[in-house]
């Protein structure tokens, strides 16, 4: 293969032109088309008082998924035991993955796991990474402009979302009135791609500096997902029909909630597949305590355990807390 063409990326994401590809991304943030700029990536999202640590997936059959993570997003696989993996990037870990072989899949219309977000340190590593995967005729789902962030979309073998992005410099996000102006429009591939070489897959495994950004959840109702979360330390940086956005230190968001698939979903089913908890993680052991603090003053049950705590949302999706 002599690199990928426009034409190939394109049936890769399952799309007949640029606008169906940016359509399929904006079903995946739920935003609406705007105006785009020039990229300056920079790691804001893991600057601030709270970040994304790690992710847990309950998986059928690990082997392929523990190989799709690494071979196609490109983590390392940093530990390993019977029941589970442990995959990351620069001795991070990012991703663990649970081996439950008789749990049954997630059903459509739960609360849960919408995508897990992996963000690019820059944006020529999202180029190689794009060239990586349509070397490798990884299907796609989506690509979208976003404005803060370009984005594109993907599932891995048991339906889980992913999105692998890069962002934007901060000092280019617009806010009015508190709230930052995400947009979706169609993701510039020829100009991304300019930043590296089409022919040659060089992404042979993920840049060092690669973390999760943001996670997106599906859940029952937003108004009481926005007062667990807050209660968490997030803050609301954008909310639309059927979704809202939430972060510290005013990155563009951290953390999306959507109802668009569950709306009025009751407690999620503990032994089935999908996402097992996340985490985040706080700058110092200060910050941490107050959450905890805030937390069982709104009346929710919180778990110590190792250097944090775990605690639930409403709907069961299990939430740990850490320092750095």
């Amino acid at each position: 293969m002599t690199g990928p063409t426009r034409r190939r990326l394109l049936e890769l994401a399952g799309a007949a032109s640029m606008a169906a590809a940016a359509a399929a991304g904006a079903r995946a943030e739920g935003i609406s088309p705007g105006p785009r700029g020039e990229a300056a990536a920079v790691l804001f999202a893991h600057r601030t008082p709270l970040r994304i640590g790690a992710v847990s997936l309950v998986v059928q059959d690990l082997e392929r998924m523990t190989a799709y993570y690494r071979d196609v997003i490109g983590l390392a696989v940093i530990g390993r035991s019977e029941g589970q993996a442990k995959l990351g990037a620069g001795g991070s870990v990012l991703l663990v993955l649970d081996h439950k072989p008789s749990a049954p899949f997630e059903l459509p219309g739960s609360a849960g796991l919408f995508h897990t977000a992996f963000l690019m340190p820059t944006r020529r590593d999202l180029a190689r990474w794009l060239v990586h995967a349509a070397s490798n005729r990884v299907r796609l789902t989506g690509f979208s402009d976003h404005s803060v962030s370009e984005a594109i979309y993907l599932d891995d073998p048991e339906g889980n979302g992913i999105e692998v992005y890069a962002d934007r410099a901060p000092d280019e996000w617009r806010w009015e009135a508190g709230s930052v102006i995400m947009s979706t429009d169609q993701l510039d591939i020829d100009n991304l791609v300019s930043l590296t070489n089409i022919r040659v897959n060089d992404y042979a495994s993920a840049p060092d500096g690669l973390r999760i950004g943001h996670v997106h959840l599906r859940v029952g109702d937003l108004a009481p997902a926005a007062a667990f979360y807050g209660a968490a330390g997030m803050a609301p940086t954008r909310q639309r029909s059927g979704a809202a956005f939430m972060s510290s230190g005013r990155y563009h968001h951290h953390l999306g909630l959507n109802v668009w698939q569950s709306r009025g979903a009751g407690p999620r089913d503990a032994a089935a597949t999908g996402l097992g908890w996340f985490s985040l993680e706080a700058e110092n052991a200060d910050m941490l305590a107050a959450q905890e603090r805030r937390l069982r003053e709104a009346g929710l049950t919180v778990t110590a355990m190792g250097d944090g705590f775990e605690t639930a949302d409403p709907w069961g999706t299990k939430l740990r807390l850490a320092t750095r």
